[in-house]
C-alpha cells in the first residue's frame, strides 16, 4: 500500500487545467463521462472559434458533432476504464470553415495513484496539409519515374536505329577493314542500348546485372555467331545491381572482350564456349570473360594493342578496377577486378 496521500480533486483539476491551458497542441481534458473539463486555446481556435459554452459539455455535443463517432466514444470509455490508450487514432472530420480534415488523436488516462478522480487528456493533431504534401510528393515522384522510363525507351529506340544504320553500312561497304570497324561500332552501340532497355523497366534507377549481361550476350551472339552449335556464350551472374554509368562501362567491356574472343579464340571452325561471369561481395566485385579457345598468341605472334584494348583499360581505370589476364590452357580469361 502506498503511504502517499491522494490529492484533493480540486487540486487535481487545477493541475490538469493548467497543463491543458499551457498546451500549444489542441487538447481537451475530459472525465470518465466524456464531459469536457478544460480546453486549450489552440483547440478552440482550431475547431470552435468560441469556447464560451464548451466547459461542461459532452464531447459528442462539441462543435457540429465531429467528435460523436461511435469508434472514438468506445475508445475513450475504454481509456477511462484504464484498459487501453488511444495513440494514435486517425479520423476524418468535416468543419464548416475549413472543410474535410485528417486528424490524428491520442488519449492518455491521467493516473494519480489511488485517487478516484478519472481524467483523460485528448490531444488532436491536424495532419491534412502534411498528407497532401506527401501525396503531392508521391505524385511528382511517380510522374518523374514515368517520364524517365519514357526517356529511356526513346533513347534505347534511337540507339537501335543508330546500330541498324551502322550494320546496314557495314554490309554495303567494299573495304573489309571498314566493315569490321562498323560492325564493332554496331556492337558498342547495342551494348549501351541494352543498358537503356534495362533502365526503362527499372523503377529504382539501377540495373540488374544478370538481366543486362544476359540480354547483351544474347544480342552479341545473335549478330556475330553463325553456328550456335559451334560457339556459344554462357552467362553466370549473381543478383547484383549497379548504377547506369557502371552498367554501361561493364557492358562495353564485355562487348569488347566477347568480340575479341569471337574473332580470335576459335579459328578454323574450332568449337568452344565463351563464359561471362560477374559476382560481388560488398563493394568488391569481379567481371570475367573467358573462353576455351586457342589462347593468347606468344612470341613474335603477339599483336599490337588495338582500339579494344585501349577501351578496356580506360573503362577499367574509370571503374577504379584492375585488368588481369589468365592463361586457362586451353583458352584465356580476362578479369576486371574492383577490390
Amino acid at each position: 500500500m502506498s503511504n502517499s496521500r491522494p490529492l484533493h480533486p480540486e487540486v487535481l483539476n487545477g493541475l490538469a487545467l493548467a497543463l491543458i491551458t499551457a498546451s500549444e497542441v489542441p487538447s481537451l481534458l475530459i472525465d470518465d463521462n466524456l464531459v469536457v473539463k478544460a480546453a486549450s486555446r489552440s483547440f478552440c481556435d482550431a475547431y470552435l472559434r468560441d469556447d464560451a459554452d464548451l466547459i461542461g459539455m459532452k464531447l459528442a455535443a462539441v462543435g457540429a458533432g465531429q467528435w460523436a463517432t461511435p469508434q472514438l466514444t468506445t475508445l475513450l470509455r475504454a481509456t477511462a476504464a484504464g484498459s487501453t490508450e488511444i495513440g494514435p487514432y486517425e479520423m476524418d472530420a468535416h468543419f464548416a470553415d475549413t472543410g474535410d480534415r485528417k486528424l490524428v488523436l491520442t488519449a492518455r488516462h491521467l493516473d494519480y495513484g489511488d485517487t478516484e478522480t478519472v481524467l483523460i487528456i485528448l490531444t488532436i493533431s491536424d495532419v491534412t496539409e502534411m498528407r497532401l504534401a506527401l501525396k503531392a510528393k508521391d505524385d511528382l515522384l511517380r510522374e518523374k519515374t514515368i517520364l524517365l522510363q519514357e526517356l529511356q525507351h526513346r533513347v534505347a529506340n534511337s540507339l537501335q536505329i543508330v546500330a541498324s544504320v551502322l550494320l546496314l553500312s557495314a554490309r554495303r561497304v567494299q573495304s573489309e577493314e571498314t566493315r569490321v570497324h562498323l560492325r564493332d561500332a554496331h556492337q558498342r552501340v547495342m551494348s549501351v542500348a541494352a543498358v537503356q532497355r534495362q533502365l526503362a523497366v527499372s523503377s529504382i534507377g539501377d540495373v540488374k546485372i544478370a538481366n543486362y549481361l544476359t540480354d547483351l550476350c544474347a544480342s552479341l551472339g545473335a549478330s556475330m555467331i553463325r553456328d550456335h552449335d559451334q560457339i556459344s556464350i554462357a552467362v553466370e551472374v549473381d543478383d547484383s545491381m549497379a548504377t547506369a554509368d557502371t552498367s554501361v562501362s561493364l557492358g562495353l567491356i564485355v562487348t569488347e572482350l566477347v568480340i575479341n574472343a569471337l574473332k580470335h579464340a576459335f579459328p578454323s571452325h574450332r568449337r568452344g564456349t565463351i563464359k561471362v561471369g560477374y559476382e560481388s561481395l560488398g563493394d568488391a566485385w569481379a567481371l570475367t570473360v573467358g573462353d576455351d579457345g586457342v589462347g593468347m598468341p606468344t612470341g613474335d605472334n603477339v599483336p599490337e594493342p588495338g582500339l579494344g584494348t585501349s577501351i578496356i583499360e580506360a573503362l577499367a581505370k574509370q571503374l577504379k578496377a584492375k585488368v588481369e589476364i589468365t592463361d586457362l590452357n586451353p583458352g584465356t580469361q580476362v578479369s576486371i577486378i574492383h577490390a
